[in-house]
């Protein structure tokens, strides 16, 4: 029982350290999704050169994407247009950090890692998006999008829902995102929790103060494991506080969000197996390359600092704005993890059982009989992001009038005229696999 109390208690006061930080980045992250158009993306990465790797990782370093949810992006931008570089760019560059994580970093851990974070994934993704461009060969997707398909492009632009309000942004922030990383957050400060109060020290007592070791034992779990940027953090900040070097703790916020074994199969997949060697080889050099140099060319001091904070934390009562926020933040994940939504519930979707049905929201809808609404299972999906990625492959389809994702049951309800196949390619473009309702 005493151990229980003594995880509940880091837990406690590793959230009421966040909980501002992360709210704030949160906030910043629905602003930069509703109001900063796609296309900003779209039209800078196509061609096969360092501009278009560099901007890659420039553009994903504060886009707050989850390690599940950049996969289809980065599919996504592949299908349209981006170069194998700028996609393997995209790849490493966006899961690392976020507007979201890197202002967490520094409620936790301090300003130098917070700034060292960033630095290190954007100059990651430019190497291992230069060694992709390499390995590209003539695309054979379905490209979507271009200059010569403006009506078509019109077309899909009216399939797709219509971003830009004060609405949209708040309910990206604090429902989407909560949604989507809300499990993994947790996850991470219960295990943080669970080190920092429960395991022993002289488990870690092989690699106290050993660079070498440490570096290479977070980097065995974290390259195969599935972890959020954000949740990361508390995870990173309890194995300094055992004993390992700040260097191993980079590696953690490295190479856990980096990569997985879903996004390794993944890429491999869509992009081949020297694009994924090129993606791996990166981000295992990078992250000990910088685990390095901040162990033995930056001043300790600069990293170690938070672990003597943390630790004095625990002996002060919490300022009640920080209560305030931690509360708010147990609020909005338990709406995220609950079935039953507190606030910001899901839209319903008109299907065509429900106009059969005689519902109300259906009559008042106009048919055309000369469009067929098929219903398609969507395997893959686990965020927000992967639907609205695989909603917008699907309304690229020509022939495609309107289409619906829904997250929670995994289906497409698409409108039109169009061939299956064309459906089928697109889904699979961006990693998902995809099946015809009965």
């Amino acid at each position: 029982m005493n151990v229980l109390l003594d995880i509940l208690k880091e837990v406690w006061v590793l959230t009421n350290e966040m909980s501002p930080y992360l709210l704030l980045g949160f906030l910043l992250a629905g602003l930069m999704h509703e109001f900063l158009p796609s296309t900003l993306y779209t039209n800078h990465l196509g061609k096969n050169n360092l501009r278009s790797v560099f901007l890659a990782a420039l553009f994903g370093v504060p886009l707050p994407l989850c390690s599940c949810g950049v996969i289809p992006t980065a599919m996504g931008l592949r299908r349209e247009g981006a170069s194998k570089g700028a996609t393997v760019s995209f790849l490493i560059a966006t899961p690392q950090t976020g507007i979201d994580s890197i202002i967490a970093t520094y409620s936790l851990m301090g300003l130098p890692f917070a700034i060292v974070r960033p630095i290190a994934a954007f100059l990651t993704a430019i190497l291992g998006g230069t060694l992709a461009n390499k390995t590209e060969v003539p695309s054979t997707l379905p490209l979507r999008g271009s200059a010569s398909e403006p009506h078509h492009q019109e077309e899909k632009n009216k399939a797709l829902p219509q971003r830009g309000s004060w609405e949209g942004a708040f309910r990206y922030a604090f429902v989407e995102m909560m949604e989507d990383i809300g499990k993994w957050l947790v996850i991470g400060l219960i295990i943080a929790g669970i080190i920092t109060a429960a395991v022993p020290d002289s488990w870690f007592i092989a690699f106290q103060n050993n660079t070498l070791y440490s570096i290479l034992f977070v980097l065995l779990f974290s390259i195969p494991m599935y972890l959020c940027a954000t949740g990361s953090i508390p995870i990173a900040l309890a194995l300094m506080m055992k004993g390992l070097t700040p260097g191993a703790a980079l590696v953690l916020l490295m190479a856990g969000p980096a990569s997985n074994v879903a996004s390794i199969l993944i890429i491999n997949k869509v992009l081949g197996r020297k694009a994924l060697a090129a993606y791996l080889f990166t981000i295992i050099i990078g992250a000990i390359s910088f685990a390095l140099g901040i162990d033995y060319i930056l001043p300790a001091e600069w990293f170690t600092a938070p672990v003597t904070h943390m630790q004095d934390c625990c002996a002060m009562q919490p300022g009640w704005f920080n209560i305030l926020c931690t509360i708010v933040m147990i609020l909005l994940l338990l709406n995220a993890l609950s079935p039953r939504k507190l606030f910001g519930g899901h839209h319903h979707h008109c299907h065509c059982h429900d106009c059969e049905e005689g519902n109300s929201q259906c009559k008042a809808q106009p048919v055309n009989s000369q469009l067929s609404t098929v219903n398609y299972k969507i395997k893959g999906m686990t965020c927000h992001h992967c639907a609205a990625n695989a909603q917008k492959a699907i309304a690229s389809v020509e022939g495609v009038k309107s289409v619906t994702v829904s997250l929670e049951e995994g289906v497409a309800y698409v409108t039109g005229n169009f061939l299956e196949e064309n459906i089928r390619q697109a889904i699979e473009s961006i990693g998902f696999t995809l099946n015809k309702q009965a």
